[in-house]
């Protein structure tokens, strides 16, 4: 049986600590998906090529799973390039309407931008 950290008065458990576990476990926890990822690509190209025996299916099936693992080994890139686009402000859209003050219709004068 083991002591707890709380029995020793002594023993400050500080916020820093508790950070430092959550960024090792996020880390080992992304390793472990890209491992997993990994090999289910490896499983998938090896399945494409057992199933077609076509070079062509299996390089497919190998730029299609070197694209994955590429995306999910580069999620932060991926997350910051969506959000850029969806979160541009841009321009508004100029919009065109019949202005009838400026001229008679079929004059090249009777549109107005706004």
């Amino acid at each position: 049986m083991h002591t707890l950290a709380a029995t020793n008065p002594d023993h400050v458990v500080l916020a820093g600590d508790v950070l430092d576990w959550a960024n090792t476990k996020t880390g080992q926890v992304r390793t472990l998906v890209l491992t997993v990822a990994a090999l289910m690509a490896i499983i998938a190209v090896l399945m494409a090529w057992w199933k077609t025996r076509s070079f062509v299916g299996t390089l497919v099936a190998f730029v299609l799973a070197a694209l994955v693992l590429w995306g999910i080994s580069n999620l932060s890139v991926l997350q910051t390039k969506v959000g850029s686009e969806i979160n541009d402000t841009g321009t508004n859209a100029m919009s065109v309407h019949p202005n009838a003050k400026t001229g008679p219709a079929g004059t090249g004068k009777d549109w107005q931008l706004s």
